[in-house]
This record gives C-alpha cells, structure tokens and sequence, in this order.
C-alpha cells in the first residue's frame, strides 16, 4: 500500500497535520486536526474500558512531563537510554545505525555494539541513503531531551521519555492516599519525548508522543495469582520465538513452557493481542516478538514486542516488560525512602509487569488497515471501526427548501446529544456521501420530502454503500443497534433499490 495516500488523506480531512507547517515543519513532530483528536480519544477511551474499568485495583495519576536529574540518573536513562548513530562524511545526514542497516539489508541488528553495526555498515556497503556519501563509524547518541529551569542556566532537568518513571517516583504517595494492597496497577497516559536521531515514516518514529502505560504491582512469589487470568487463559496468540520461530500458543501454556515468564505478562499480552482485532488491525498482522537479550532494555528480566506488519515492515507498538524490582530498588538506594510493602505478614519490594502502548503508531495502523482505495465508488474511503470513527453519522437534507432542512436540524441536534454528528448541507448528495466516506462515517441520514410526509428516513451504510428506509421515530433506536453491530444493516430497514 502506497502510505502517502493514507498521509494526504489524513491531512487533507483533518486527521493529523506536519506541525509548523507555515514555517516549513519540525522534523518529528505532528499535530492531531478536528478528526484526528477525537479518533485519537476514542481510542484512549476504547482503552480504558478493555484494560482499566474490568480490573478492581488500577489507579490512574497524571504527573510531571519534566522531572528531576536524579529520577534519570536512578532509572539509568541518563547512561543507558541510546541509540546507535552515523552519520554522512558528505552530506552530514545522521541515521541510527541499527535502523537503517536493517531497512538496507534485512538483519535485524538492534542492541548490537557500535563496533559491530559498523562493522556491517562496512561489509554490507551501505552508503547514505541521500547522497551515497560515505557513512562514519557508529557512536552512541543519548536520547534524553534537557531543560534549564530558571533564570539561571544550570539547574537542568529532563523532559521524560516515558511515562513510568512518574509511577514510581510517586509509588508511596499511591500506596499511602489509595490504601493499596498487592497486586495492584497504577496507569498513566500522556506525552513523553525523545529526541530521535532520524525521525521518519509520518507519525512512526516521532520526538513527542503519547504513551499509555500500566505498571502492574505483584509479590514475586505470586507471579501467577492474577485475580481476572481464566477470562483470557486459553485466548490464542502468535508469538515470534528467540529462535526466529513464530507459534501459535495460548497464554497459559505460553507460561507452562516458560516462553512467557508469568500470568501477569500474559493476562496483558492475551488482552493486547484481542484489542487490536477490535481496532480493525487483522489477525494475520499481529504478532509478539520474544526480544533477544541484547535488545532486552536495561531494566527488564524479559521483553514481548507486540509488532504490527506496516507498509513498511514488523513495527513495534506495544513494548511489555517484566521489570522486576529494578526501579523501585533503584529509587530506593538513591532517594533513601523505602519501598517495600506488606504481603502476608512479609516484607517485599513488589516486582512490576509493564505493558507500554504506543498512541501515534495505534493512529497509523488504524488509519493504514481502514484505508480503502475506492476504484468501484470513485473515491477513497475509511473502513474505521464505528465506536472509533470519528464521525459516528452523517444528516444531510436533500434540499435546502420546502421546510426539509429545518427537519435535518431537528434530528441532528438530537443525535448530537450523545454521538459526534456531522450536518452537511452542501453539493450534491452523492458528493455529500463522498466527504463522509473518506471521513470513515458509518452510516449517513437523509431527510427528503418522505420525511415530512410520511415521516421517513433514509440510512446509507458506508461499507456496503447500501440504502434502507426507516421510521423518524425509530431512528435513534435504529441506530443504536446498528452502531453496537446488535443489528444487521439489511434487517433494519426497508431496503431501498
């Protein structure tokens, strides 16, 4: 698929725009338009209801973006959160290394030394991919982004590049104010940023972005005491083994077999693997990577990638970690407070689970596998999910005379009420179908002379392009069920020829 079709159509809709774009962009940052932050909320909201509300201990917080040097020098991103970097003799362009070895030759390279990416740069020929120039030997760039704070250059802090680091820091203030018992979960969702080596492919590899993280709290010798497990125990997910394998396995047994380290890691990566199917990402595109120890991040005992297949390749989108008791003990050591909990009348310093999504790259797959070409209707078209899109219904008035358009109105604002509606009055009806097509409206009501005479409506379903007449009275209900998908399009109408 030709990706920069789903860009000008997100662009040209008002899904996602280049920010400062008057003055020529920067380079790894986006803005979200009308359509794209109420799409982007639906699915923060989708979220919510699949991995929070079910739960009984989750907490949610929201702290800090930029927070002291001594949380990075305790967490060990001040010395361990790198890429890879090199950089043209000739033009001066500057890649991470590992990347652009892997999109030239196939490897996969990432956690590799600089010694040996150089290596490969050397031995497979790479050249930079803008100019040919000669590439130099690799470094290591720090990714942490820094900021002074007060009048006063010195005092510098960091703007953080993940969201947990605030859960931790935060972790007695929790425990103490929510009278916390183990196991339980603290969430948070919010932006985080890197400053990337080479941003690139839209809104894939970004500087800032928004992150939902849970960091999931348990008593090591209770690993597998998940209170909600047996829901989605047997649930099926396909996992990349070190080995280069790929199996289809369901979560318990994926812990039987010590693939997966616990239930805790499971539990999420089983709702992970059945949330994405719901955002409308197929089957055949999802899979966990078990990530070898050398891209294994520094504060982790075991890391599953869920990668979702883009244009481009196996993508990342969700990093799970299984990071023990590496960042509280750490906080402990460097701040002096104390960490450990009471469990069963013992003393432990709780272990953690970690699944991290990433927001803008959930945007870009939905986008990429609700694209549709549209060479059968004439224009390009949006198959989003309907709870996601963002635009839930379309009111259009045949004609703008004869007392139709003030009965458009009245059932627009009632629709309003409790769904994102869109009232378009402008062109011709079929253009009108187009725009809300490409916008990924499902279903589409014009009002016409019927509906004042014989009080009817006409509903059009956007995937199938397929008309059926209703009831004005019954139309709310009507799409209610619709919109649920409790009512089949064709049996809820009569079918218009």
């Amino acid at each position: 698929m030709d990706i920069e079709k789903v860009v000008n159509l997100a662009k040209r809709r008002g899904f996602i725009f280049p920010s400062s774009e008057i003055y020529g962009g920067l380079s790894g940052f986006y803005d979200y338009g009308p359509l794209g932050t109420i799409l982007k909320r639906k699915i923060t909201k989708s979220w919510y209801e699949f991995f929070v509300k079910p739960e009984e201990k989750i907490f949610e917080i929201e702290t800090s973006q930029i927070m002291h040097k001594k949380v990075w020098e305790a967490s060990g991103h001040l010395k361990d959160f790198i890429d890879p970097l090199t950089q043209c003799k000739k033009c001066h362009s500057n890649y991470r290394a590992d990347d652009l070895i892997q999109e030239k030759t196939g490897l996969l390279v990432e956690g590799l030394k600089p010694e040996e990416l150089t290596k490969i740069i050397h031995e497979k020929k790479i050249n930079c991919p803008r100019c040919s120039g000669e590439l130099s030997d690799v470094k290591i760039f720090n990714l942490m982004l820094a900021t002074d704070i007060g009048p006063v250059s010195g005092d510098t802090a960091y703007l953080r590049p993940e969201t947990a680091q605030g859960i931790f820091t935060n972790f007695k203030n929790i425990i103490s104010s929510m009278r916390a018992t183990l196991p339980f979960g603290v969430v948070q969702h919010g932006k985080s940023y890197r400053n990337e080596i080479s941003p690139r492919q839209w809104i894939m590899r970004l500087r800032e972005f928004n992150q939902i993280e849970i960091e999931m709290f348990f008593n090591p010798k209770k690993e597998n005491d998940v209170p909600n497990f047996k829901e989605f125990a047997k649930t099926k997910i396909k996992i990349l083994k070190q080995n280069g394998n790929p199996i289809d396995i369901s979560a318990e047994n994926a812990v039987k077999e010590k693939i997966i380290p616990n239930n805790f890691m499971a539990y999420f990566l089983a709702k992970e693997f059945l949330w994405y199917q719901q955002l409308g990402i197929p089957i055949e595109a999802l899979r966990f990577r078990h990530m070898g120890k050398h891209e294994t991040p520094h504060y982790s005992k075991g890391n599953f990638d869920l990668e979702i297949k883009f244009d481009f390749g196996w993508k990342e989108v969700v990093g799970n970690a299984y990071r023990t008791d590496f960042d509280l003990t750490t906080h402990q050591k460097y701040s002096g407070e104390t960490f450990a909990m009471v469990d069963d009348d013992e003393k432990v310093v709780p272990h953690v689970v970690e699944p991290s999504f990433g927001m803008p790259r959930t945007v870009y797959a939905i986008l990429l596998y609700a694209y549709r070409e549209g060479t059968d209707r004439g224009w390009e078209w949006l198959q989003i999910p309907p709870k996601l899109a963002p635009i839930s219904f379309g009111v259009f008035p045949l004609v703008n005379k004869d007392k139709i358009p003030e009965e458009a109105k009245k059932i627009y604002k009632t629709l309003k009420s409790n769904y994102e509606v869109l009232f378009d009055d402008s062109g011709s009806i079929g253009k009108r179908y187009a725009r809300a097509d490409e916008t990924g409206v499902p279903f589409c009501i014009t009002i016409d002379y019927d509906s004042l005479k014989k009080k009817t409506v006409t509903i059009r379903d956007r995937d199938s392009t397929k008309q059926i007449l209703v009831k004005t009275k019954d139309l709310e209900k009507i799409l209610q069920k619709l919109f649920s998908g409790e009512l089949k399009f064709e049996k809820a109408g009569k079918l218009v020829k």
